[in-house]
């Protein structure tokens, strides 16, 4: 058995004569659906992403290739826990946002939205879905007391400039759980899993959502020229003209997809750590409020009551 941080699946390690698998068993067929497709998907195109050998009839069980037992966040470790990052620790970064790139931009080539789960692609409605998440299951679980109505006046902004990004043409895969703990590496490369989340969107989510894990404890200076880096690959995929793909508003909607993404993982955090009592998510709450009064510094004049509560929320937690 494979132990699982935050998943209700059921991974194990399957031997026989020298050779290994992992066997999944999921919980929901069209979870499970989902994953099987991408996977392929993804292979077919020569992304680095674990192969599916085996599906079950019913498709509640699949076997996929072994890729070890090495997780990008055990491989960084040293820098985590300290702020320093080793120049392999970088180098192993900067090949995974650079890897990113070509499965957000290559993969979504001929890629079939609906099969995608829970939804085809990020709309209005996925993102009230993650705002809520933050308030009902963490903000409300804190017992701080706030302004719903101020709240929700700052969601609707938040939205609104959301949704403005997604005016441009470009078709990419949002990974949605992009993070440390979704990317093994296996002779120094890195793979992709756990990205049966995905759906049609905007490529700034994922980025957030790698750089600003709140246990990779990565420094903004390095953020900042992993950033480059993964925009001069992203660049490069393109190949497009400049009024398709602009770098200065790439870069000007970051911190609203920072702000989602925080708000997001405080959700998920509150659900699993208040009430399923998993510890691994209490412990990292600080570290999420520390990016969400961070990425509020920069947006406090557009969010000024959001602002307030991240501030809050330090004193009291």
């Amino acid at each position: 058995m494979i132990q699982q941080q935050g998943s209700n699946r059921v991974y194990t390690r399957i031997e026989q004569d020298g050779k290994t698998v992992i066997r999944v068993d999921g919980t929901n067929r069209d979870e499970n659906r989902a994953f099987i497709y991408m996977s392929r998907h993804f292979s077919d195109l020569g992304l680095p992403v674990p192969r599916v050998l085996w599906v079950s009839e019913d498709e509640m069980s699949y076997t996929q290739e072994d890729l070890g037992d090495t997780l990008l966040f055990d491989a960084i470790r040293h820098g985590r826990e300290t702020g320093c990052f080793l120049p392999e620790e970088r180098t192993l970064l900067e090949r995974t946002l650079r890897a990113l790139a070509h499965i957000q931009v290559e993969g979504a080539k001929d890629f079939d939205w609906s099969v995608c789960f829970p939804v085809p692609a990020m709309d209005e409605r996925a993102i009230r879905w993650d705002l809520n998440y933050f308030k009902y299951c963490f903000l409300k679980g804190t017992k701080l007391e706030f302004s719903e109505p101020k709240l929700e006046d700052e969601f609707d902004k938040l939205v609104e400039n959301l949704l403005s990004t997604f005016r441009s043409p470009l078709s990419t895969f949002l990974y949605r759980d992009c993070q440390s703990r979704n990317v093994m590496i296996k002779d120094g490369q890195p793979y992709f899993i756990d990205f049966q989340g995905g759906r049609r969107g905007p490529t700034q989510y994922d980025v957030a959502s790698f750089l600003w894990q709140a246990k990779a404890n990565i420094p903004a200076a390095l953020r900042n020229e992993l950033i480059e880096a993964y925009l001069d690959e992203l660049e490069k995929i393109f190949n497009l003209q400049s009024s398709i793909f602009n770098r200065a508003d790439w870069l000007a909607a970051l911190p609203h997809f920072v702000l989602l993404r925080t708000l997001q993982v405080l959700g998920a955090y509150g659900y699993r750590g208040y009430f399923e009592r998993k510890q691994h998510f209490l412990e990292s709450i600080p570290n999420a409020l520390k990016n969400l009064n961070e990425v509020l510094e920069q947006l406090k004049d557009e969010y000024p009551y959001l602002y307030a509560i991240s501030h809050d929320l330090l004193l009291l937690l």
